[in-house]
């Protein structure tokens, strides 16, 4: 039985997350950071171990007693549009300390025990902005090209101790995230994916679940889209 933990574990890619590795046998950690009642929800029907986000030495410690952590899963973030000009300090440093500076932190708690094992992968969530950038999201593209930037420096000195660490870039996936941006443009977006439709988080958890795979043991340092095409 594997250990994997997956940040932003109560919506969305995460939940996604949670569900198929609970449901392939694994003991499944995830944070959660406000949603109380969800994430509860979600623990009690798949056995999975909710610990709400913000407090590392919980988060460490509720792991440590089921020994050494395998899997771990770099998914939560947040999202904003905003014309660049309109863009607070306190806007970019809350972008910034959510999608980059929480992954260094939660990365680097659980680096150790990869290390020793000698085994474990890793996996960052970022977008397929991270990779052409977004107009009207220059703060938030910027931070999921940290995310690549981080993955592919780290899976090289990952590597020689066996570990993999790898990024997926998600396109327009239909999730709480991005139902603000209406019917409308969502179904706009869904035209202009060349696949004809919106990702759904299956498809990114299905994604990840190959990458921790005995399959994907020579796969390391990667971007790899999820975008149906999108770009």
């Amino acid at each position: 039985m594997r250990n994997v933990l997956i940040t932003g574990g109560s919506r969305g890619i995460g939940r996604a997350c949670v569900e198929r590795f609970a449901a392939k046998g694994d003991r499944v950690f995830f944070t959660y950071k406000k949603n109380h009642e969800k994430a509860m929800e979600l623990a009690e029907r798949n056995g999975a171990i909710a610990v709400q986000a913000g407090d590392t030495k919980l988060l460490k410690g509720t792991v440590e007693k089921y020994g050494m952590l395998d899997i771990l899963i770099n998914n939560a973030g947040i999202a904003e549009q905003k014309m660049f000009q309109d863009i607070t300090e306190n806007d970019w440093d809350e972008m910034f300390n959510t999608n980059v500076r929480d992954m260094f932190i939660i990365t680097k708690l659980f680096y150790d025990d990869f290390i020793t094992q000698k085994r474990g992968r890793i996996i960052n969530i970022s977008s397929m902005w991270g990779i052409v950038g977004a107009s009207c999201e220059v703060h938030y593209s910027a931070s999921k090209a940290a995310v690549i930037g981080f993955t592919k420096a780290l899976a090289k000195e990952a590597g020689p101790s066996g570990v993999t660490v790898n990024c997926i870039a998600p396109g327009v996936i239909d999730t709480d995230m991005n139902a603000v941006l209406g019917a409308e443009t969502l179904k706009e977006l869904a035209y202009e994916t060349p696949i004809g439709r919106l990702g759904t988080p299956e498809d990114v958890a299905s994604l990840a679940e190959f990458l921790c795979s005995d399959g994907a043991s020579f796969i390391t340092g990667q971007v790899i889209g999820c975008d149906g095409g999108f770009i």
